[in-house]
């Protein structure tokens, strides 16, 4: 089966790919239940039961790869907060669109709880 890194590699080579309005090709995984499971745990009880913030770390945890580099499922709050920062709004709209959730017309910077 290979290396944990090789099987995160090959991964994000078969993933779906989107591109973003910055140009940037964003390979896209579809999240498991234990990848769920520990999103909700990365995200701490509070912000798990916050649905607009748990909505915006799910498709940002959805993204596989940047531009042919490896993105690993965030562990912990402040790496889901970066990678939502790496991707901003070009990249959570294109994942949004490409998943076909609907949340491609939430505005990040107007939505409430």
């Amino acid at each position: 089966m290979g290396t944990p890194s090789a099987r995160l590699i090959a991964a994000a080579q078969a993933a779906p790919e989107v591109m973003d309005d910055e140009g940037r090709s964003l390979a896209l995984r579809r999240l498991t239940a234990l990848d769920k499971l520990r999103l909700f745990k990365a995200a701490g009880p509070h912000l798990a039961q916050n649905q607009m913030w748990l909505g915006m770390a799910v498709l940002a945890a959805s993204v596989a790869a940047i531009d042919g580099v490896p993105v690993p499922l965030p562990g912990n709050e402040g790496q889901i907060e970066a990678l939502v920062a790496r991707l901003g709004d070009a990249g959570i709209a294109a994942v949004a669109a490409a998943l076909g959730d609907g949340t491609e017309s939430i505005d990040p910077a107007t939505a409430k709880n």
